[in-house]
């Protein structure tokens, strides 16, 4: 509940009329912020990691739980051992009692678009059958360990209805997160040098507003959830007031050690290599099936983060600052001017398949209980004309043809 997902979602839930009670659990005290968004919503301090959590939902004869695992990847080799502990081991023990508890009915555990992994071969828009061709460590195993024990809890009590929410990054102007830290850090961000990956986002209202869509409907399974439409790494960049710095892949980390100690801002060279993929996921089932339409596209929740970070260069600095960067290093990473491609402009990802930490818990219904986890770009260039064919010597192949 310390978080703004978790305190903003428990608020939303407690302010229903539907829902009798509302209990935020989480490990540490909310700050007033956070005790603000919660408005009538009750806390419990405890640890879910802990077998007290089970005592928590059975004295309370809970209904309905939403549980949402930390998604960030902390820098430290300690934070991540500790996240991994609460992501996976906190969510078996929440799992087991919400096994013995006969009182829950529905189980909504937020997951990740991470699982499915980052490979050159993936299909340019993500359906939720799709299988993860490659995965690393962190915070994407974890997602595929949990996601794991979902299914098994889901076996154990087919009488529950279990939800899992795939989210895109989430952003906006209250979270903060890897993917925040890397574009607020310095006027130049880091980009890896030849490639430009795709950015989708889910606004944080909307992570929000669909956890309680989810909690109080009655659809099952697995459903991605991201804003429409998708932008660039280099887009983003130029979105937010930055200067894109093409460096290849192999010395991310010798320069971001390098920034960081000439005080420049530096940056994470593993948040650098988990945007290459460029993850855009299929959302018509979000839509079509589940009902819910996020209120903000990937762009306007960009734009709407990009508005809490202090511009330091003007679009027109930026263009000829990058151009600067990029002949003087010898990497060509933005267009030219005169090509006719918008830096700034969404970018138009193919038709989707069959179509186009926080957590909570709800109960509906009078005199229902109600739990509160929480476990700590660009349109293509218009090309005038048509595209036409030249042969190897130059030549028209239409023309050596007739001549033929």
């Amino acid at each position: 509940m310390t978080r703004f997902i978790g305190s903003a979602l428990a608020g939303l839930l407690a302010s229903r009329p539907d829902v009798d009670r509302v209990i935020g659990v989480d490990a540490v005290l909310p700050e007033p912020a956070a005790r603000a968004r919660m408005e009538g919503a009750e806390f419990a301090r405890a640890d879910i990691r802990n077998p007290l959590i089970g005592r928590i939902i059975e004295a309370a004869g809970v209904d309905t739980v939403v549980h949402a695992s930390a998604s960030a990847t902390p820098a430290s080799s300690a934070a991540r051992t500790m996240a991994k502990e609460m992501n996976v081991l906190g969510t078996m023990q929440l799992l087991a009692a919400c096994q013995r508890a006969t009182s829950v009915q529905h189980l909504v555990v937020r997951s990740t678009a991470k699982v499915y992994g980052g490979s050159s071969k993936d299909p340019a828009v993500l359906t939720e059958d799709t299988t993860a061709r490659s995965l690393g460590s962190g915070t994407a195993r974890d997602a595929v360990d949990i996601e794991g024990y979902v299914r098994g809890f889901a076996r154990r009590r087919p009488d529950v209805r279990v939800t899992v929410p795939r989210f895109a990054e989430v952003i906006g102007p209250t979270v903060h997160t890897p993917l925040t830290r890397y574009f607020s850090h310095s006027p130049v961000i880091a980009v890896a040098a030849g490639r430009d990956g795709r950015l989708q986002l889910l606004h944080e209202s909307d992570a929000v507003a669909v956890l309680e869509h989810l909690a109080l409907g009655s659809w099952s399974g697995i459903v991605n959830v991201a804003g429409e439409g998708a932008l660039t790494v280099v887009q983003a960049v130029h979105r937010a007031g930055r200067i894109p710095l093409p460096v290849p892949m192999s010395a991310l980390d010798g320069v971001g050690l390098a920034m960081r100690i000439g005080r420049l801002g530096g940056f994470s060279a593993a948040t650098v290599r988990s945007l290459v993929p460029g993850r855009v996921l299929d959302t018509s089932r979000l839509r079509d099936e589940v009902g819910f339409h996020p209120a903000f596209t990937t762009v306007e929740a960009f734009d709407d983060f990009a508005r809490t970070l202090h511009r330091t260069v003007g679009p027109s600095t930026i263009g000829k600052v990058e151009r600067t960067l990029t002949t003087v290093l010898g990497l060509g990473s933005a267009a030219p001017a005169g090509t006719g491609i918008d830096p700034l402009a969404p970018v138009v990802h193919p038709p989707e398949s069959g179509g186009t930490g926080a957590g909570v818990g709800a109960a509906a219904g009078p005199g229902a209980a109600t739990s509160v986890v929480d476990d700590t770009v660009g349109r293509a260039a218009e090309r005038p004309g048509r595209p036409h064919l030249v042969g190897i010597d130059g030549g028209s192949p239409r023309r050596r043809k007739a001549a033929r």
